[in-house]
């Protein structure tokens, strides 16, 4: 699956390294560069994009307000050299955040995630008779303590709670993640954290519900589990630092 790629940033540079990267990843098209957000608008109004490379420090329109004017967004990938406006990013459901000077290794990180994501919305995008994202119980069948089915697909599969790692928010979905795999449920997050154990499972960000139990440590508003995966802790939910400490 090809995704159609945007540039946008003021440094010419920037564009020689995304473009030489970009060369490498087969599953990434470049279709456009812009030097100024306000160009960008124009372009998108113009062409259809799956990804855009942004970088916030711009003359007359910043990156983050940029994205705050789109209705529909891409996917966001936030290419910047500052490292202060990674919460706020986040904030605004970036896909992921590159400090420059990134290397290769990290890109390609990032942009198989937002291939992953791009992926979904698509099969999601091609199924019918979804309707309203809820809770999908499995009728007539009880769970044994430490235990959850979730709809997967057109199947229930039978998890358990302690291999849930995190889970998170997509639009109308919501990913739950094991350490090597994650089911894609038609459900809300707040349908999960209603009935998830408050002990074990606790809201991080708009878009994060983590297991405590994989928590690796912690370092400014970045979340490392054990596997390595980084998770943001939202600014609304910084009063939670304590309890995931000593969980």
């Amino acid at each position: 699956m090809s995704m159609r790629c945007l540039i946008v940033d003021d440094e010419p540079l920037a564009h020689d390294v995304i473009l030489k990267y970009l060369s490498d990843v087969s599953f990434l098209a470049n279709i456009g560069q812009c030097y100024r957000a306000t160009e960008a608008l124009e372009f998108l109004s113009k062409n259809t994009v799956d990804l855009i490379f942004l970088d916030i420090r711009m003359p007359k329109l910043n990156g983050l307000d940029f994205l705050r004017t789109l209705q529909q967004r891409p996917l966001i990938i936030i290419t910047s050299a500052y490292e202060e406006h990674a919460l706020e990013s986040f904030d605004l459901d970036v896909c992921d955040y590159l400090l420059k000077p990134f290397h290769f290794d990290r890109f390609l990180k990032a942009v198989n995630r937002a291939l992953a994501e791009h992926t979904l919305k698509s099969n999601a995008g091609t199924k019918t008779n979804v309707g309203t994202a809820t809770a999908s119980p499995v009728p007539n069948v009880a769970t044994e303590p430490g235990q959850i089915y979730i709809k997967s697909d057109k199947k229930f599969v039978l998890l358990r709670l302690d291999e849930i790692c995190y889970l998170e928010s997509l639009g109308n979905y919501v990913k739950v993640w094991e350490e090597q795999r994650f089911l894609l449920t038609p459900r809300t997050l707040s349908s999960f954290e209603s009935q998830l154990p408050a002990e074990n499972f606790v809201r991080i960000h708009k878009s994060y519900i983590l297991n405590k139990k994989f928590v690796h440590y912690i370092e400014g508003n970045t979340i490392y589990l054990k596997n390595a995966t980084q998770l943001p802790l939202g600014k609304n939910y910084k009063h939670l630092l304590k309890q995931l400490i000593q969980g």
